[in-house]
């Protein structure tokens, strides 16, 4: 594999950026390589400045559910930029992707569109927090939720501990009012409500978390957070930025069968442009500007060409439901190469799913870092070497498209099947 260009980009991109990278994931540290420069994208594959070629199991961390760069999208943005890149000002489509959001996710009775994810839980946070006239919130060790500063941090000495930042440039002060339980853990949660349940605004959370791999909620988890939420008044966010209209146009809420108070969407539904959203109950939706007091603004917010490529891409998933079918089971397929090997934990969820390189079932942020992360550098480099990309990182996710053939499937099986067999040495 010729990485030639690549590695003069980074070398070039190091004296610019840190670490040579506009998000850290891309740095490829983790894995103990040079990372990749992606010229071009189409359909299930990738193409790097070297002219390698992989079959793509990132989809750019999920829009591309579709694919890359799909006819009728290219088609429908190309022709939105002839008409202008940003208005700042009112437009129809922002209206009809509403429309369209509403329609799939009932729970969403008000919403508002905004351009990252990040961007999107900061605000549904703010939203709740100046409905319920309480400061406190409650996120799950292992759960990301963006990269701002009242979110971005991890567990203290026990549940009922204030969250310690995650990251320099945060003054604890920002994360005092951040309580952390543990993912899938209820009691965990019952004590942090017993404790503190009148002083909680909102409780946060990935239906299926996907940020320490693909983790998934035991059964009652989400039901029990739905029904201690609603004893204290307290509201319940899920963060659906990943699963939003990736395991069914209704999300996870629909996939598991709880109604959240709020959602938080992002990456499908931007069609693989900058874009998110958040909403929820009307009566807390009310309380953001103009209306309400809960002050919120974007000068990019619901731009004409992300709202084009997200009305395109929805409007291809609504029209064909049986997308949802074939890529689930496709990846099963995947999941069943790993588990077949019985040195793997697998979770899957629709079209997601994780191989943890442990024996030990992985419920939660604890389980998942026994993960053997040596193992896991070795079959990074493995299926890059085979075309296939996956992410460079044991704890993100894995995506299936619809792009993805049974070829391509059947190519992948066999790649991990012969990692699998690979002893220590040979690795």
């Amino acid at each position: 594999m010729k990485t030639d260009r690549s590695e003069q980009l980074y070398q070039e991109a190091v004296s610019l950026m840190p670490g040579g990278v506009n998000s850290p994931v891309r740095a490829f540290g983790s894995v103990g390589m040079t990372p990749l420069f992606i010229k071009r994208a189409a359909g299930d594959r990738l193409t790097d400045v070297d002219g390698n070629e992989w079959i793509d199991y990132v989809c750019s961390w999920g829009p591309g559910i579709l694919g890359h760069a799909y006819p009728t999208v290219v088609e429908k943005v190309q022709k939105a930029v002839l008409d202008g890149l940003t208005f700042g000002a009112c437009t129809e489509k922002e209206v009809v992707l509403a429309q369209m959001i509403r329609q799939n996710i009932p729970s969403m009775e008000k919403l508002r569109l905004v351009n990252s994810g990040t961007e999107a839980v900061m605000s549904a946070v703010r939203a709740a927090r100046g409905y319920t006239g309480r400061e406190k919130i409650v996120k799950f060790k292992g759960c990301y939720h963006g990269h701002s500063d009242g979110l971005l941090v991890k567990a203290g000495s026990g549940a009922l501990t204030g969250g310690v930042p995650d990251s320099a440039g945060i003054p604890a002060s920002y994360t005092e009012h951040t309580l952390v339980a543990s993912y899938n853990d209820a009691e965990s949660v019952k004590k942090i409500f017993e404790a503190q349940g009148e002083k909680i605004a909102c409780l946060l959370v990935e239906p299926v978390a996907a940020n320490m791999g693909v983790v998934l909620p035991e059964k009652g988890f989400l039901e029990f957070l739905r029904e201690i939420t609603k004893k204290y008044g307290t509201v319940l966010i899920f963060d659906e930025v990943i699963t939003g209209f990736r395991l069914g146009l209704g999300g996870a809420q629909a996939y598991y069968g709880v109604t959240p108070d709020m959602t938080v969407l992002g990456k499908i539904v931007g069609g693989g442009m900058p874009l998110a959203v958040y909403g929820g109950k009307r009566e807390i939706m009310d309380w953001v500007a103009p209306v309400g007091k809960v002050y919120q603004a974007g000068t990019l917010s619901g731009n004409p060409i992300a709202t084009t490529a997200g009305i395109a891409t929805l409007s291809v998933l609504m029209e064909h439901e049986e997308i949802y079918r074939e890529i689930e089971s496709k990846a099963g397929m995947l999941a069943e190469a790993y588990r077949r090997s019985g040195k793997v934990w697998v979770n899957q969820a629709g079209s997601l799913l994780s191989a943890f390189f442990t024996e030990t079932p992985v419920r939660d942020y604890d389980s998942a870092v026994t993960s053997d992360g040596k193992t896991f550098g070795a079959y990074f480099r493995h299926m890059l070497a085979h075309g296939i990309y996956v992410a460079p990182s044991q704890y993100e996710a894995m995506f299936v498209s619809w792009a993805h053939t049974d070829e391509d499937i059947e190519r992948t099986v066999q790649a991990i099947e012969e990692f699998m067999s690979l002893d220590g040495e040979d690795r």
